[in-house]
């Protein structure tokens, strides 16, 4: 039976369409494509203590619903105090009931269940024995000298890891004047004692034991406690898997995917059969090199040996662990998501070999848009290379996987004060590097009868009901879902294959294991060509050796082992490492019709075995090429039907080959492009403090232009004019603003036009008097409050409102004399941080993002009009005065709550933030244009 045919027939049969989120336009023809579970927004699900029960399951499921939410993903976690009586034991009887019960009631409201493959994070457990746990290398030194007795007793010094059980793996002596080595391992009594010492001279002595790294699940839920297992070892797989083989046993489960969380399992350098997998795959002993792991012996030794160690370990957990469990998780109908960041390994290999590749985002970036939210003292900045966003996407677009989920808004702020507006553009930014699936960081499942705030996880942000911004969420997510309509539609449209010099990074003397984290990622991730590319209109993804060799040149492109996205030409940054197999599959490629691009020739091969043979081969090869001076810096050699260019600017040789980049960068906007049968989508972004509104070339021709608001879901057609093989649109974004572009093969004909407007006068400002009513939250605000213009709530003067968070209205009368105007911009100057507008008594729409505006003109009436503004603020102000009473909301296990700074939780010294309307709210005449 063909598992992954069975999940993916079921899933799409459980898909059903949703509600419509885009306007109707009275046409057949809609450019929105049909919305699903999974093009709107998932959330991360956290089950503190699986104390769940069927009422809250019901009702909370129904209100992410509600909220524009396509499905969570359950993790199971730490648990509340004083309520330890309802935790559930992880895969226990009651637990996977409570599990078939959210499958089922999730189906019924057309959304989809993701569960983690485990608690917390990494996988382990209770039933993972000490000889499966993660293991580490543990080497210590000895000396022996020539006419001196050796007492001591080759045993880890370490107590708890002799209690542990470490076992010596080998003794190797190293003649301390000369190359001589010999190998003791045998000479070793049970007590550890050295016997039938057969050396003369003065030695060193190097122990390896495979020790035990005693990591254990961090942030475990109930049952789930227990050591990490050795994710090197298909036994230990094996072992942490059959678990679940039983808890699954019986009815189908209606769950997608099976999620693993990025990868943390620290100072995992060894398994007890690497040894023996090290001779297999890299045809020397690397007993003989313990010395070199150690940091010792010669450094150019030091860096091939821990270069094909590296290379090893990344094979290893690539075979046993997640190619494996994929064939696992196949084998229950069921897919797999999986972060593979983190981990010791070819993070392009791993992601490739899931369902559901996921990167994440971790903190905050700088956008200079103005009036965009930065609380810059309660922020902690992103410290990742931007490429990194593009590793999962890449993986995915050059295998052919149809989604890339992202887990988004990790810390994004801290606790409490993160607002919608300052999501949209680190969302965008996800976007633009490729992802299409988005899941939230995250929802607290939390009872009802909580008092608030509820039931919170310790990182931020929490998207819960509990939060002030909840009534204006769907905002947000109609946005994300009405993009991820579009973005995961078709195949991803981008010209260059990057290859990824991961041996640069392995054939290094410092450290041992290499975690390519996320933190450290401009470090192991510097590769300035492929910046410089990716700023002036180039897109890319990148490519592994492992996947380059399954790559074909066809009719002058190269075809991934996709076989969908044909890329132009492969571009090789500067690296002093290549293997042999991925320079002889490059050549390869040129004889065969590929354009290759290298910013510089490589110095050779990596590693160890045979090095100076296979360097010779190599060098033998880069002659053969006879390449030649075209330019000053262009060297170019002729294969067979191809072309390889040298070129240091990589910038200049695409376009000495005639690829040219999409001009769209000139005014400082960012881009996407897929494309489809019907033609191609360009996502365009303005995170410029700048407005846009000029004619813009795009790398296309079509017979019809259309223009998409993805705000809104308002489109129209759009006029164009054809030069040199581009197209010119009139595009107008203001700073923070986005909009699709769709460029159809076939004439369309009775679609709407697009209305571009130019601001008028004379603008009508609302002056009120404004009324002010506190409608939700706790508070004892329930009087009526008039405003001569609109304050924040936190200018009154007044305690009570200091302390609130929720919703309050400020509503007012307007005359409008003249409604000469083609359309009528609502503008709010200042917005702490979002409103619901009504006008008339007919609600207009949620203003949540800069710019804070929105179109009016079909609710406006000649004379006089209402308007009304639903204001919500964060929730910092009323934790601000709880923390500051002394009241007690923190009440969790493990970690309970930090800050963003990883330090216990107090938000009493916090300054307070305005709340409700500032500034001017009015009205501006807009005229097409």
């Amino acid at each position: 039976m063909n598992h992954r045919k069975t999940v993916i027939a079921f899933y799409i049969g459980f898909l059903l369409i949703c509600s419509a989120l885009h306007p109707a336009c009275g046409q057949q023809f809609d450019p929105w494509p049909e919305i699903k579970a999974e093009t709107k927004p998932w959330t991360r699900w956290w089950w503190m203590g699986s104390a769940v029960d069927e009422k809250n399951l019901d009702n909370l499921l129904e209100t992410y619903a509600r909220k524009g939410f396509g499905g969570v993903e359950i993790t199971p976690i730490y648990g509340v105090k004083g309520y330890e009586n309802h935790y559930i034991p992880f895969l226990s009887k009651h637990w996977m009931e409570m599990l078939r019960y959210t499958c089922k009631k999730s189906a019924s409201l057309n959304m989809g269940v993701d569960i983690n493959n485990g608690t917390g994070w990494p996988f382990g457990g209770p039933h993972i024995t000490p000889d499966n746990a993660a293991s580490k290398i543990i080497i210590q030194q000895y000396k022996l000298t020539e006419g001196k007795e050796f007492s001591e007793k080759i045993m880890v010094t370490d107590k708890e890891q002799r209690n542990a059980g470490s076992e010596l793996q080998a003794l190797i002596a190293y003649r301390d004047k000369g190359r001589e080595i010999q190998d003791l391992t045998d000479r070793i009594s049970p007590d550890g004692a050295l016997t039938k010492i057969p050396l003369l001279g003065d030695w060193t002595l190097y122990a390896a034991f495979c020790g035990k790294t005693h990591q254990k699940v961090k942030r475990a839920a109930p049952g789930g406690e227990g050591y990490t297992f050795d994710h090197f070892s298909t036994r230990a797989l094996e072992q942490y898997l059959s678990r679940f083989d039983s808890a699954f046993d019986g009815d189908p489960l209606r769950i997608r995917c099976l999620f693993n969380d990025s990868y943390e399992v620290y100072n995992a350098s060894w398994t007890p059969s690497f040894f023996e997998e090290f001779s297999t795959r890299r045809g020397y002993n690397l007993k003989n090199y313990i010395r070199e792991l150690a940091d010792a012996g010669e450094r150019s030794i030091v860096e091939r040996v821990k270069s094909d160690y590296r290379q090893t370990m990344s094979e290893m957990m690539l075979d046993h662990f997640t190619m494996n469990w994929t064939r696992w998780a196949h084998s229950h109908s069921m897919l797999t998501r999986n972060q593979a960041h983190g981990s010791p390994a070819n993070l392009l290999d791993l992601y490739a070999a899931v369902d559901i590749p996921e990167i994440e985002t971790f903190g905050s970036s700088y956008f200079p848009v103005p009036g965009l939210r930065h609380d810059s003292s309660h922020m902690r900045m992103a410290d990742h290379d931007p490429l990194f966003l593009r590793l999962a996407s890449s993986a995915a677009h050059v295998s052919g996987k149809r989604l890339v989920s992202c887990e988004t808004f990790t810390w994004l702020g801290e606790h409490f004060r993160v607002a919608l507006s300052q999501c949209k553009p680190e969302v965008e930014q996800a976007f633009l590097a490729g992802v299409n699936h988005v899941i939230y960081h995250g929802t607290t499942y939390s009872p009802e009868d909580v008092p608030w705030p509820g039931w919170l996880f310790y990182a931020s942000v929490n998207f819960a009901p509990s939060n002030s911004f909840w009534p204006h969420l769907d905002g947000l997510n109609h946005y994300i879902t009405r993009c991820q309509s579009i973005l995961q539609s078709g195949l991803p449209d981008n010209e260059i294959l990057v290859y990824w010099p991961i041996y640069d990074q392995w054939q290094q003397a410092d450290k041992l294991e290499k975690m390519v984290s996320v933190h450290e990622g401009r470090t192991w991730l510097n590769l300035p060509q492929v910046s410089d590319l990716s700023e002036n209109g180039y897109s890319f993804d990148f490519i592994s050796d492992k996947q380059l060799l399954e790559t074909k040149a066809r009719e002058g492109k190269l075809i991934t082992a996709s076989g969908e996205s044909p890329y132009r030409v492969l571009f090789i940054p500067a690296c002093r490492y290549m293997p042999l197999e991925t320079l002889t599959k490059i050549i390869g490629l040129v004889n065969d019709g590929a354009y290759v691009v290298m910013e510089q020739i490589p110095e050779g091969v990596p590693g160890l075995f045979e090095y100076k043979l296979r360097n010779r081969e190599f060098h033998q090869l880069l002659k053969k090429l006879k390449l030649s001076v075209i330019t000053i810096n262009i060297l170019m050699a002729k294969g067979t039907k191809g072309t390889l260019l040298v070129c240091p600017d990589a910038v200049k040789a695409m376009e000495y080959i005639g690829i040219m980049p999409e001009s769209l960068g000139d005014k400082g906007l960012k881009f996407i492009r897929r494309k489809s049968e019907k033609g191609t989508y360009y996502y365009l972004v303005n995170h410029t403090s700048v407005a846009v509104n000029s004619l813009i070339p795009l790398n296309v021709t079509a017979r019809t232009f259309l223009l998409l608001d993805p705000m809104t879901g308002e489109w129209g057609k759009i006029p164009v004019r054809e030069k040199d093989s581009t197209s010119l649109i009139r595009i107008q974004l203001l700073p923070g603003e986005t909009c699709f572009v769709f460029a159809a093969h076939e004439e369309i004909t009775g679609l709407p036009e697009w209305s571009y407007y130019q601001r008028s006068l004379p603008e009508t400002i609302i002056k009120g008097p404004w009324e002010l009513e506190f409608i939700s939250g706790d508070t004892t605000l329930s009087r009526i409050t008039r405003l001569e213009s609109p304050i924040p709530w936190t200018s009154l003067g007044l305690k009570e409102a200091e302390c609130f968070s929720g919703l309050a209205t400020y509503s007012a009368e307007f005359t409008v004399t003249d409604t000469y105007a083609s359309e009528y911009m609502l503008v709010i100057d200042k917005l702490y941080e979002s409103a619901r507008i009504w006008i008339n008594g007919k609600e207009t729409g949620v203003i949540w993002s800069v710019p804070f505006q929105c179109k009016v003109a079909r609710l406006l009436q000649p004379g006089v009009n209402t308007i009304r503004c639903e204001v919500a603020n964060l929730m910092a102000n009323r934790i601000r005065a709880m923390d500051i009473q002394g009241i007690e909301w923190k009440k969790f296990h493990d970690i309970n709550m930090v800050n963003i700074g990883y330090k216990p939780f107090d938000a009493s010294d916090w300054s307070i933030l305005p709340s409700g309307l500032g500034g001017t709210v009015k009205l501006v005449p807009l005229l097409k244009d």
